[in-house]
């Protein structure tokens, strides 16, 4: 009788976030042995695999068997910040279409609502202001996706089958400057790199038409905040729907917190949705038990 595939399930989770992940594992991989972080320091021989969510640095470097590890989340720029991490496992990272679908939506709200001026309109209700705005279509209305991956492509064929014209800008695209020349919103749907980090910032903000939007899905360190802020204040920039942020939660106090041209979002584009994200696990793991090949490995050289 084959012995159960030994998984360690670690990381950093809300209260009562590790137990729902556990119950939906436990229930689609049930010839699993699922083991916690203590379980895994008092017998860490024989584990071969190991589904995390940002866990501690170190935790990884004490299991001599690993495997692979597979991140419950898309993005895996805090896992790779780890140096302790073993350079010889291979890496999955979390490729959801529950999670696609539900960053699309977002992108598609975020869009509409700047497109139509449903901000503005939010504004002038709480001033009591009776004051329709010019009307454009969505053709007129040139929408720039930065990333060209799962989540970038999904929303990118969701607007335009609203009637957007939409470019996708990845890595080795060309300049960015000249795509930001072209558009009126741009949607960040990026990984965070070395090569990506600072991205959007005064020179970036300046290349775009004045009275541009932005819309940051992906990391907060995409954006300079001082960068943004100043481009907000001259207008260069008409408004941002920030999702993510340097410091979560954002700190009290922020500027964005009570800025009139500023949509904040407590990083709630797309949760993670247990069901189908744990059947992504599964069907990983199960490769690795049977010698199959592993879906959604990351490049270490890239960093996604």
């Amino acid at each position: 009788m084959t012995a159960p595939l030994r998984v360690l399930l670690s990381g950093r989770f809300d209260a009562g976030e590790r137990e729902a992940w556990a119950a939906e594992l436990a229930r689609q991989l049930p010839e699993v042995q699922w083991l916690d972080d203590a379980e895994a320091d008092a017998a860490p021989a024989g584990i071969a695999a190991a589904v995390v969510a940002n866990p501690a640095p170190g935790r990884l470097a004490r299991l001599p068997d690993l495997r692979l590890i597979q991140s419950l989340w898309a993005g895996v720029d805090k896992l790779l910040a780890d140096r302790t991490l073993p350079t010889h496992v291979p890496i999955a990272r979390m490729v959801d279409p529950a999670m696609n679908a539900a960053m699309a939506e977002t992108a598609l709200w975020a869009v509409l609502s700047l497109h139509r001026g449903f901000f503005t309109y939010q504004a002038q209700q709480r001033q009591g202001l009776w004051q329709p705005l010019p009307q454009r279509r969505a053709d007129e209305v040139p929408v720039l996706v930065l990333g060209r991956g799962q989540m970038g492509g999904t929303a990118a064929a969701r607007l335009r089958a609203l009637g957007y014209p939409v470019q996708a800008w990845g890595r080795g695209a060309g300049a960015l400057a000249d795509r930001l020349a072209e558009v009126r919103i741009v949607v960040n749907l990026l990984p965070l790199t070395p090569e990506t980090h600072g991205l959007l910032d005064a020179r970036a903000f300046a290349a775009l038409p004045r009275g541009a939007a932005l819309v940051n899905l992906a990391r907060g360190a995409h954006v300079v905040d001082s960068d943004l802020l100043a481009a907000l204040a001259d207008g260069q920039i008409a408004h941002a729907v920030l999702d993510v942020f340097h410091a979560e939660p954002l700190p009290a106090g922020h500027p964005y917190w009570q800025h009139p041209n500023v949509t904040v979002l407590p990083h709630a584009a797309a949760a993670t949705d247990e069901r189908s994200a744990a059947a992504v696990v599964a069907a990983n793991l199960r490769a690795l038990a049977a010698g199959a090949p592993i879906a959604h490995l990351v490049d270490r050289s890239r960093g996604y």
